[in-house]
């Protein structure tokens, strides 16, 4: 994890630009609706305190202030200047701020590396003034950032200045300047604290990275929700999110990028290049990432987070006052995989108890109208769940229809949690999103550490997410350094029968097989292992063996054996001229099986991962492929291969046996083990492992292995 108490000379400098005490605004205005006139606008609402210097050469006054006629004219050493000017002005602007000592900049204008290689020119010279001067710079193309614990805005946008400091708020940090605009303005509206928001832009210097390593240990941020368009420094980025939640802080993040289209969008917007993003899933969901698929879930996840001092560690139980709902709820949880805890004998009881004999004990449990009637059923009811282990949280879903109705149930509700005082998460929903959402007591039940959703639905997904977070406690992977250590690898693709070799010296079990490089040596090995038998041509240069006619099976006899030695050097002639063999791997053919197919490598920007999906035509049809971190344990391996679409299959699909999934998880820990091991390695594949029932193992029938570098 990354040391932060070791870098001051940074910290510094951000304190200029996130919390500056002199504000040089470049484009002052009062133009209504420009972007100078809505910087100044947004400071006077919020009272800035500090230093405010205008810049215009044609207006010495605005709005009765003093305008300097230009930059050369600021005080030495103003700590953020704002760029509120068009992007040809820039260059000019930015190097004369530096000549006049300025700490930083924001920089709002387009035009840039998201513009082609022109705009990438202008960028680079424009980061070398920032290098060369020490200025950190934000942007270009950018909304600016918003300090809303010490009032300070520095957008365009119109932001109100937040009514009072809060302990455990969210800070945004957003590639994307206008859905950082977008969430603050959705956070605002569910009265979700918020800290400071940052609009990072193209990142010619300073990126998503860096505003969050030097946000860690501001006390009154709790949560990060995160828009990154593209990640330009992976790795760093998997340190800190680690660092982060070892502060017991929390990243929600999400990440556009799963279609080409999106893809190829962000590369457009920001000037980002798109990666792999299955890989990125899997890794920084490893280093403790909450990584969402939407705007929504984004925000949902964060007010839960926020407001709720524990997370659950165990799924909901669900109080509502709807028979239908409930059985909605029951849809809705297992499609999330939310598992919903039983009552256990004793909750049941105690619920028995305090119900009305017509309502019968469950989890969802429908109150139907009788809070109408009983307004002290949720104080008689609540603390059983409560008192339960196997509940991590407690969802109410309350419908509000009018106010007189709404009037008689939530009062009650909310005098039940101040007295009870729960120390579980505790979920408010709306049945009826559209019906009036503002009443006071939903504000107490907020400030009590209840999160408030306008509608069921979004409160059960984010839920979801939550808790399998809370419930993550880091087991399911493996912090030991591994052994396996490979010596004596040359760059290149190693041929099957060397990457068998390597696989076998790790325990993977191949088939039994020989290389032969005449046909008597063939015919000999074939013998030797027995009938049926493969052969399969062997050369670095040949990974895609059966294109070039270089494999033939289920070969009978010594005679089959001839023929087809003659027919496959044929082949590999008349499809490959030119090319040398290492020699034929002659093997026993394998008993047949469910094929998978298995992979592990080293992602150069990402880290180390592996792959598991159904092989052959299936895997083709139904792009059934899962990626997972290198380093998780085999229990965890073995779940998530479940998880796989066609998983059924494993578990012994229409009478059939159930499947060795064991094995096949040990077969990717070792995989994961030796890539973890060995940098050098870039890929494994193996394709088929087939996979036979129940305590009979598996069989790698086809593998191949990519080296990069010599191993040492």
């Amino acid at each position: 994890m990354i040391d932060l108490a070791n870098t001051p000379r940074i910290r510094s400098k951000f304190d200029q630009l996130l919390r500056p005490r002199s504000i040089a605004l470049i484009g002052a205005s009062a133009k209504p609706g420009s972007l100078g006139e809505t910087v100044l606008d947004n400071l006077d609402q919020s009272d800035y305190a500090g230093d405010l210097y205008l810049v215009n050469p044609k207006r010495p006054t605005i709005r009765g202030r003093t305008s300097l006629g230009s930059i050369e004219e600021l005080p030495k050493g103003v700590d953020c200047a704002v760029l509120a000017i068009p992007s040809e002005a820039v260059l000019a602007a930015a190097s004369a701020c530096a000549q006049r000592g300025v700490g930083s900049l924001i920089i709002f204008s387009a035009g840039f590396a998201e513009g082609g290689e022109e705009g990438r020119a202008a960028q680079r010279e424009l980061a070398g003034i920032a290098d060369e001067y020490g200025m950190l710079l934000e942007g270009p193309n950018c909304l600016g950032m918003v300090n809303y614990v010490d009032r300070i805005p520095l957008t365009f946008v119109m932001t109100p200045p937040q009514a009072s400091r809060h302990a455990n708020g969210a800070a945004i940090i957003s590639q994307s300047g206008a859905l950082a605009a977008v969430i603050a303005v959705n956070m605002r509206h569910h009265r979700i604290p918020l800290t400071y928001s940052v609009s990072t832009g193209n990142e010619a210097t300073t990126g998503i990275e860096d505003f969050l390593e030097n946000l860690i240990n501001d006390e009154a941020t709790r949560v990060f929700a995160l828009v990154v368009e593209q990640f330009r420094r992976p790795k760093r980025f998997l340190e800190l999110a680690r660092t982060v939640r070892a502060a017991g802080k929390f990243i929600v993040m999400v990440h556009p990028g799963r279609c080409e289209a999106a893809r190829d969008s962000a590369a457009t917007h920001t000037g980002a290049l798109a990666g792999d993003y299955e890989v990125m899933h899997a890794l920084v969901t490893r280093a403790g990432v909450i990584h969402v698929e939407s705007l929504e879930e984004l925000v949902d996840v964060t007010q839960i987070l926020v407001r709720c001092r524990e997370l659950p560690r165990g799924g909901p139980a669900i109080f509502t006052e709807s028979g239908a709902f409930k059985a909605l709820a029951l849809d809705l949880c297992e499609q999330v995989s939310l598992k919903l805890p039983a009552l256990t004998p004793a909750a049941e009881r105690a619920l028995r108890e305090a119900l009305p004999a017509f309502i019968p004990p469950s989890n969802p449990l429908d109150l139907t109208a009788q809070g109408l009637i009983d307004p002290g059923l949720y104080r008689r009811t609540l603390p059983t769940v409560l008192e339960e282990p196997a509940f991590g949280s407690v969802l109410l879903g309350i419908i509000l229809t009018d106010p007189k109705t709404t009037a008689i149930k939530l009062p009650p509700i909310l005098e039940a949690i101040r007295t009870l005082k729960p120390h579980k998460a505790m979920i408010f929903a709306a049945l009826d999103e559209g019906a009036p959402f503002n009443f006071a007591e939903l504000d107490e039940m907020r400030e009590l550490g209840v999160a408030c959703f306008p509608s069921p639905e979004r409160a059960i997904r984010a839920l979801a997410y939550v808790t399998r977070f809370g419930m993550s406690t880091g087991e399911e992977y493996d912090d030991l350094q591994p052994s396996i250590t490979v010596l004596n690898l040359r760059p290149g693709i190693l041929p099957e029968y060397k990457s068998k070799r390597l696989l076998a010296d790790i325990g993977i079990t191949i088939p039994d097989g020989h290389l032969a490089t005449t046909c008597e040596e063939a015919v000999r090995f074939a013998a030797e292992i027995g009938f049926p038998v493969a052969l399969k041509a062997q050369a670095s240069a040949l990974p895609h063996k059966s294109d070039a006619g270089g494999v033939l099976l289920a070969l009978d006899s010594e005679a089959q054996v001839m023929e087809a030695w003659s027919a496959l050097h044929d082949n590999v002639a008349r499809l490959r001229p030119g090319l040398r063999l290492d020699g034929v791997l002659v093997e026993r053919m394998g008993a047949k099986g469910l094929e998978l197919i298995l992979g592990a490598r080293n992602d150069r920007e990402w880290g180390s991962v592996l792959l598991v999906g159904f092989g052959g035509v299936l895997a083709e049809a139904v792009e059934d492929v899962r990626i997972l971190a290198a380093d998780l344990r085999p229990p965890a391996i073995q779940e998530a291969l479940h998880g796989l679409r066609c998983g059924a299959l494993l578990r012994g699909f229409r009478g059939g046996p159930e499947l060795d999934v064991t094995a096949v998880a040990d077969v990717l820990y070792r995989l994961g083990q030796l890539v973890r091991a060995n940098s050098s390695i870039s890929e494994v594949e193996i394709n088929p492992l087939v996979v036979y029932p129940k305590g009979r193992g598996t069989l790698a029938l086809d593998a191949l292995v990519s080296v990069t570098e010599a191993s040492a």
